[in-house]
């Protein structure tokens, strides 16, 4: 038997002795097993296939940490999936990935989309994608009756000169109106969002192939015994109704019990844009847990300053002459033009439909 033994130890090693270290091996496979979560995640993110997708950003967030996975690629397909998975949770504004609680999905997604511009041929496919990701980071505020998060995107939008600023007075308009339906965010929707990233995964995918793991896989499956698995459909066909309700009992308890862990992890690294010019960013989102601990570290004042609402200003000078300007200029009763025109300080139309009245009853108006 010690011979035996030998033989298999020297097979071994003649894999990993050579002309090429092991650890050159490592990294190369360890690149192949990133390109397949990869594709993975993305033929998930197409199919919509929520619970799967998280299942396999899981794995693709434990693969990216490997000290022996270099290169730039790499870190860009990195950041591709923590865009994706932004994008996939977009409408569940109670789930955080920065430690900036005012930062939703979508929001997140939308500063990670303005650093992959390297990655898109297509100049006008950018844009699309930007303008698509703004207007639903409003629009999923207002669908689910969150006015304040919709004016909490607009002041983020303000911070942020590198985003357009038509569309941004354009969704400033709609907040103050709260249209949850205004034509502008029906054409902007969140599925045609979803259906151009997948346009733009397409054409990355096609430039930067990542399937060489997967094509290997699929040769491998294929030359599995057809027969045996035949066996295996048959027996599984011919189990008894008890047994089917059994055994979709413990996939369903399985489902739940993975959902749960999802929803438990941790982040080990947020955006940080300010602190270095190649930001890492971690595909996984914050818990409540850590979220709570980050900001127990905050004052208690900096945490009532926060969350203290601006009382209503009083009309000045300044803002009854923008009001006078704009009826002179678009005519009485349209409001709304008029609150593109001038910064009215969050001021509404029908705000100034009153304030127009005042002025009109005390002679004010020339």
């Amino acid at each position: 038997m010690e011979p035996e033994i030998n033989n298999k130890t020297a097979t071994v090693a003649s894999y990993i002795d050579g002309s090429v270290r092991f650890a050159q091996v490592t990294a190369v496979a360890t690149g192949w097993m990133l390109d397949f979560m990869f594709v993975s995640l993305c033929r998930r993110f197409k199919e919509g296939k929520f619970d799967e997708f998280n299942e396999a950003l899981l794995t693709l967030q434990a693969i990216s940490q490997t000290t022996s996975l270099k290169g730039d690629l790499h870190d860009e397909k990195t950041m591709i999936c923590a865009f994706l998975a932004r994008v996939m949770h977009g409408k569940q504004l109670d789930v955080l990935f920065e430690e900036d609680d005012h930062v939703m999905p979508l929001m997140s997604a939308a500063k990670i989309w303005s650093n992959l511009e390297h990655t898109v041929a297509d100049e006008s496919l950018f844009t699309t994608i930007t303008i698509l990701l703004l207007v639903q980071s409003v629009a999923v505020c207002l669908e689910k009756g969150k006015l304040s998060s919709a004016s909490s995107v607009l002041k983020w939008l303000d911070n942020n000169n590198e985003f357009p600023q038509k569309v941004r007075v354009k969704l400033s308009t709609i907040v103050t109106r709260r249209e949850t339906y205004h034509p502008f965010l029906m054409s902007f929707s969140f599925s045609r969002l979803l259906e151009t990233i997948q346009t733009y995964l397409d054409a990355y995918l096609e430039k930067n192939p990542s399937d060489y793991l997967l094509k290997a896989a699929e040769m491998m499956a294929q030359s599995q015994n057809i027969e045996g698995l035949e066996d295996v459909v048959t027996q599984d066909s011919s189990l008894s109704e008890e047994a089917n309700e059994s055994t979709e009992g413990r996939k369903k308890t399985l489902c739940l019990r993975t959902k749960r862990k999802l929803l438990s992890t941790k982040i080990t690294d947020a955006w940080k844009p300010d602190t270095c010019k190649k930001a890492f960013v971690s595909p996984r989102r914050i818990s409540k847990n850590e979220l709570s601990q980050m900001t127990s570290r905050k004052s208690t004042d900096t945490l009532k300053i926060t969350k203290t609402r601006k009382p209503p200003q009083k009309w000045t000078s300044q803002l009854d002459k923008y009001l006078k300007d704009g009826v002179k200029h678009h005519g009485q009763g349209k409001w709304s033009r008029i609150l593109l025109d001038y910064d009215f300080e969050g001021r509404t139309g029908t705000m100034l439909k009153d304030r127009w009245r005042v002025l009109m009853k005390s002679d004010k108006v020339g």
